[in-house]
């Protein structure tokens, strides 16, 4: 067995695979070699990251799985990062889209946008990178757009159990204007972070 091959490769699997790991199983099978191999080049790499002092991730085992993980020397500027006052906030254009997306989805962007009255591509992009939205199907007909929903961890940011905890919204008055629509999305989505 080449094991020099096999550490590149299993880098990039435990790269891909991200927070979800992979099995010991999983590895063998992809890799197409014994359990024994599998744990040799599991442990290789693993030390290969611990000896490095250059290299700030090693591999830990999580509920038998296997994932990268940052090195718990550098915790106090991962710490900082998370910290920093860029990483938490959202524009207005963000948090009214993502309002929006929260007691409409699933909704595709031209939705959005008819609902905003204004273009949403940067903050569906920003909402996106910050895994408060995914994609989570395609609208039928012509064009079969992008469905966007809000994710797990849309919940875990505003302390949500689940959607139904999203305060409800009141009846719609006589005025059926799109902008009305924007606006009472967002008041009360405000009222929810408040």
């Amino acid at each position: 067995m080449e094991i020099v091959n096999w550490l590149g490769i299993l880098e990039s699997l435990l790269f891909a695979a991200g927070d979800e790991g992979l099995s010991l199983k999983q590895i063998k099978s992809v890799l197409e070699i014994e359990e024994f191999q599998a744990i040799e080049v599991i442990e290789r790499l693993k030390q290969d990251y611990e000896k490095n002092t250059d290299r700030g991730i090693t591999i830990i085992e999580l509920a038998g799985t296997y994932q990268l993980a940052t090195k718990k020397e550098h915790s106090v500027y991962l710490k900082r990062l998370v910290e920093s006052p860029g990483m938490h906030t959202l524009s207005q254009a963000a948090l009214e889209t993502l309002a929006i997306i929260s007691y409409k989805q699933p909704i595709t962007r031209l939705e959005i946008e008819e609902i905003r009255g204004v273009k949403t591509e940067r903050p569906l992009q920003t909402l996106l990178s910050k895994g408060l939205i995914k994609d989570v199907g395609r609208a039928h007909g012509t064009g079969r757009a992008i469905l966007y929903g809000t994710t797990k961890e849309f919940l875990d940011y505003f302390g949500l159990k689940d959607l139904k905890e999203l305060p409800p919204l009141p009846e719609k008055v006589e005025d059926d204007s799109l902008q009305d629509d924007a606006d009472l999305f967002f008041e009360k989505f405000q009222e929810t972070m408040e």
